[in-house]
């Protein structure tokens, strides 16, 4: 049964498999997105996932993926590690960057757009 808190103007959705979900994890997943949603305030929600895989090396038993709601195409990003909470801190960083690339994308499109009016208008005045 996954876990809903709604934070400042998100949602979260956090579900277990397999991890027992502490109030610690839960702290430290909430100052993440908190974190995330300081980059992104037009953030929907946010899904987390933990998994503990016994099966798999133990250095990649822990997986945690995170898909994040925003206006457009959502972002998403996984990973495993030894330790969960270092799972968790790769995924929100890996998150961070894609927030910020798609800032990035967008100030440099009004950019190009403004320079290219500029030059016609100079262009055409002259």
């Amino acid at each position: 049964m996954p876990l809903t808190t709604q934070t400042i103007g998100m949602k979260l959705i956090l579900s277990t498999h397999n991890v027992t979900l502490t109030k610690a994890i839960e702290d430290h997943i909430l100052v993440r997105i908190d974190k995330l949603e300081h980059f992104d305030r037009f953030a929907i929600n946010a899904r987390v996932c933990l998994e503990h895989d016994t099966t798999k090396a133990p250095e990649r038993q822990f997986t945690c993926s995170m898909r994040l709601a925003v206006p457009g195409p959502d972002l998403f990003a996984e990973d495993s590690e030894a330790d969960l909470y270092a799972a968790i801190d790769l995924v929100t960083k890996k998150i961070e960057q894609q927030i910020r690339k798609r800032q990035s994308k967008y100030k440099a499109r009004n950019h190009t757009e403004a320079s290219r009016t500029k030059r016609s208008r100079q262009e055409a005045g002259i």
